[in-house]
């Protein structure tokens, strides 16, 4: 009788397979197939499970259906107990149940009745990829930070400021400051993301119990995505719910799309919001210009304090050139730094590049940095950096070149102006710009990508058989390519 009891588990998990159905499956796979049974003793099935969380989890999700299974093969009087392996590594904490044959293993008897264990903190086992089981109470969950973005290589300067000054707030006290969220917003290349990173990793610092982790938008919607095919949508945001402290960065890319994306961030943010965690978001523009989100998910970002990162002026530039140039072991006269910061001006992230080229340029062709060599090469990069133009410029070029409002384009009006302003900044957007079509519709007054694509071909039209429009077109191409 000693294989009774796999036949009696491989009964239950019949029933179970049935229970959850085909749609079920991968929970099936996961939580249920790992499980080994061990041994029967009279009415008393002992499972092997492979983690205090999976235990937990199989009591908080499936204690029921396992109280069904169970007595159904052994009668009303069953009784569960769990088997759980422990890192032999790790001291454990004494057992109330001890199989004689199993030192690293300990039992908690459980007669499937919601039952309280008590299981030791210390002895969980770190999984390095947070988002392999969703759930995960009292794992160590990677922060997935950069170690290289920090408060002290950040450079604080006019331009940032009030910025820094609330993000130290917010290590220092997550979670409990005014500053609930902290949206931090700027154009490209100006820090957001070091910032982010930064606070990040000073709240660890300084508050090491704290669960931190940084996901980028686009990472947070394709795992959103996954665990929608997977049918664990609930357990993807369980997890992110007992986040401390979550930093969501670029959030402008769910702009016109990833509305159910939104929608379980928004319910995530209201949990976190309730829980008092901290919650960091960075985009490229304020709320009040994020055109495409959801209204109520706008509305919540507007809840604690805005704050945005300008481009920083002609000393800070220096003490980033200066900074960075330390960091790098690296010596340079001060007319040469002078000469950089005062001629790269757009971003942080440009001004960075500019240095790196030329410090590149040094070594590989073995010259000494001087101010001519310095001079020739900040020349060439100048001329070889592209300007981004963004479908907003486009906008602002129009409406001025018309005479309107930036704001008239996002109106419903029919009258004709704005109508013609509307289609040539969707044609030039097109164009010009690498969006795509719902988001540049989105952009020009909430339109649907068919409204783009004739708008495109009414104005292609017109410059064709049109006089003033063919001289308007052409004197806007010439404006944006200055």
């Amino acid at each position: 009788m000693a294989e009774d009891y796999k036949r009696v588990w491989t009964a239950c998990l019949d029933v179970i397979k049935d229970t959850l159905g085909p749609e079920n499956r991968k929970a099936y796979d996961t939580w249920f197939l790992p499980i080994v049974p061990i041994q029967l003793d009279g009415n008393t099935l002992i499972v092997q499970v492979p983690s205090p969380f999976f235990y937990e989890w199989l009591e908080e999700h499936y204690v029921d259906l396992l109280k069904r299974v169970i007595r159904m093969q052994l009668g009303p009087g069953a009784m569960l107990k769990y088997s759980i392996v422990m890192d032999q590594t790790i001291p454990s904490e004494p057992l109330r149940t001890t199989l004689p044959s199993s030192h690293n293993r300990r039992t908690t008897e459980n007669p499937l009745a919601d039952l309280p264990v008590n299981i030791n903190k210390d002895n969980v086992r770190e999984i390095p990829n947070p988002f392999v089981i969703p759930g995960m109470q009292k794992q160590r969950i990677p922060s997935q930070l950069s170690p290289n973005y920090t408060l002290e290589n950040f450079v604080e300067g006019d331009c940032n400021r009030l910025a820094r000054s609330a993000g130290y707030a917010v290590a220092e006290r997550p979670g409990t400051t005014s500053f609930n969220p902290l949206l931090l917003h700027s154009n490209v290349g100006l820090g957001k993301t070091h910032l982010a990173n930064a606070i990040g990793m000073k709240t660890k610092e300084l508050n090491p119990d704290k669960k931190v982790l940084y996901v980028t938008s686009e990472q947070f919607m394709q795992q959103y995505a996954e665990a929608g095919r997977a049918g664990t949508t609930n357990d993807f945001i369980h997890f992110y719910e007992l986040i401390d402290v979550l930093i969501v960065d670029d959030i402008q890319f769910w702009a016109g799309k990833a509305q159910k994306t939104q929608e379980a961030f928004f319910h995530i943010f209201n949990h976190l919001h309730q829980r008092n965690c901290q919650i960091i978001i960075t985009s490229d523009k304020a709320p009040s210009d994020l055109q495409g989100l959801e209204p109520r998910l706008l509305s919540r970002l507007k809840w604690g304090l805005n704050a945005d990162l300008q481009a920083p002026d002609v000393d800070t530039r220096k003490a980033i050139l200066r900074q960075k140039l330390q960091n790098d072991g690296i010596d340079m006269a001060d007319d040469i730094i002078e000469y950089i910061a005062y001629n790269i001006n757009t971003n942080v992230r440009e001004l960075e590049g500019a240095l790196i080229s030329l410090i590149a340029q040094s070594s590989l062709n073995r010259k000494q940095i001087t101010l001519d060599l310095t001079k020739q090469m900040i020349d060439k990069y100048i001329q070889s950096s592209t300007r981004e133009i963004t479908i907003e410029y486009i906008q602002k070029v129009v409406c001025d070149s018309l005479n309107l409002p930036v704001d008239s384009i996002q109106q419903t009006s029919r009258k004709r102006e704005i109508v013609q302003a509307r289609q040539l900044s969707m044609y030039f957007a097109k164009k010009i710009t690498k969006s795509s079509l719902a988001a540049i519709g989105m952009q020009c007054g909430n339109k649907d990508h068919a409204t783009v694509l004739h708008a495109c071909k009414t104005i292609e039209n017109l410059r064709q058989t049109d006089r003033h429009i063919r001289s308007l077109v052409d004197e806007l191409e010439k404006k944006l390519a200055e």
